[in-house]
């Protein structure tokens, strides 16, 4: 099946970690409540230092940003499933990153919130923030629409079904290696 994420571009540098994400203080909101999946959605990213623009607007609850383009080792820290959890309930989709902590990337699988692309290159240093971008999953290449440039990315593999799914139980159901919900 065909897929493409379109829309615009956050730019972070490396070790973003699950603090900045999803400051503790607010990993008492439940996700699984929709009324506070959605709260914990508005506080993503509140944890960046001022350097970067806001993740989501004033007074508002989701982000007009599609994609995070991040460095290296984004999403370091805590095992707090919470973090792609308050990003995926934020409204972004994906993830670009150089490389991932371990926990951070199986989180984005079990929890089937974002896509966890790795590039092949460093892409903090041709990415701006707000440029418009679209990632192919075809032909595993991100493009930059502001300029034009298309730029390699690992496979997903394995977890693309997993999160095309819904996330681990969802698949696992999915695929009758538990049974289905009556």
């Amino acid at each position: 099946m065909s897929k493409t994420i379109q829309g615009k571009v956050f730019v972070l540098d490396d070790n973003i970690d699950t603090d900045q994400i999803i400051p503790a203080e607010y990993l008492t909101l439940v996700p699984s409540k929709p009324d506070e999946y959605e709260k914990l959605g508005s506080y993503a990213m509140i944890g960046l230092p001022d350097r970067y623009d806001r993740f989501i607007a004033e007074g508002e609850s989701k982000t007009v940003y599609s994609i995070i383009v991040a460095g290296e080792n984004f999403g370091c820290g805590s095992s707090r499933e919470h973090a792609p959890i308050a990003l995926g309930a934020a409204g972004l989709d994906a993830v670009v990153a150089q490389s991932y902590a371990r926990i951070f990337f199986r989180n984005c699988a079990a929890t089937g919130e974002l896509y966890p692309w790795e590039s092949v290159e460093r892409l903090v240093d041709v990415f701006k923030t707000g440029e418009e971008a679209t990632i192919d999953f075809d032909n595993n290449v991100i493009i930059n629409e502001t300029t034009g440039k298309t730029f390699v990315l690992q496979s997903l593999g394995d977890v693309r079904p997993v999160i095309d799914a819904g996330g681990l139980f969802a698949y696992a159901r999915q695929t009758g290696m538990i049974p289905s919900r009556v």
